[in-house]
């Protein structure tokens, strides 16, 4: 699967994307604040407080639909260079900008913002030049996320996107995408019932069911075998 955070031209895509995302958002939900949008390898996220909104499977669809009608608009999307003191004006009601612009560095006095329309968000850029070029993406997920990872801070909804220059790459990427999911080893141990997990225990520490422990006993074997003809010898080691 290709690295969009290492590729250049989908890097800017994606990161366009995020904002996109982020208009069309706060279209829906006008109280909406964000707090930071990055490009990650396989696409985009924002986290976004919704005050007491929780996020929904059909809600996805909402905000996707509002994307492409943004996008079909075809606004321009405009750099704007500001001082700190300006930005700090201009963001007064976001608490998360204001904690943004107060920790950036001292010596950086200019603060770049990025307009499309009606929506003006932080951001170092760069950008693509208009919303237009924006037309296949897709929203592929959501979840909780403490605001800076820190679990004392409010728990603010991730949503989770990705973008690409045409209709097959992105068909391509979301296949990947689904077989991952069916190869992912928590969705085998469920269905073959391999093994369990307990938050008494911790998320990371599996119960071994009778299959898995037939399994993990083969291959404790077959490893030991291994060993004993390379000249190895079997330790243990702390789960």
């Amino acid at each position: 699967m290709i690295n969009i955070k290492e590729n250049e031209k989908l890097s800017i895509m994606n990161h366009s994307c995020a904002h996109l995302l982020a208009q069309a958002v706060k279209h829906l939900y006008p109280n909406a604040l964000f707090w930071v949008g990055p490009v990650i390898e396989e696409g985009f996220y924002y986290d976004i407080d919704l005050g007491d909104k929780t996020l929904l499977e059909e809600d996805l669809e909402k905000i996707e639909k509002e994307m492409k009608k943004i996008a079909k608009d075809g606004k321009r999307i405009v750099r704007e260079e500001i001082s700190k003191e300006v930005a700090l004006e201009k963001f007064k009601d976001d608490p998360y900008k204001i904690d943004l612009i107060s920790r950036m560095d001292e010596n950086e006095q200019v603060i770049s913002c990025y307009t499309q329309g009606d929506f003006t968000d932080l951001c170092r850029g760069p950008h693509l030049e208009s919303v237009k070029e924006l037309k296949y993406f897709k929203l592929i997920k959501f979840s909780g996320a403490y605001w800076k990872g820190d679990a004392k801070n409010k728990m603010l909804q991730r949503i989770y996107g990705v973008c690409f220059e045409n209709e097959e790459d992105l068909a391509a990427h979301l296949n990947e995408l689904e077989e991952r999911k069916q190869r992912d080893h928590r969705k085998i141990g469920k269905e073959q019932e391999l093994f369990m997990n307990h938050d008494l225990v911790g998320a990371g520490m599996p119960l071994w069911l009778p299959n898995g422990a037939i399994v993990r006993k083969n291959l404790e074997n077959y490893i030991y075998e291994k060993e004993q003809k390379l000249g190895y010898q079997h330790v243990y080691t702390p789960c």
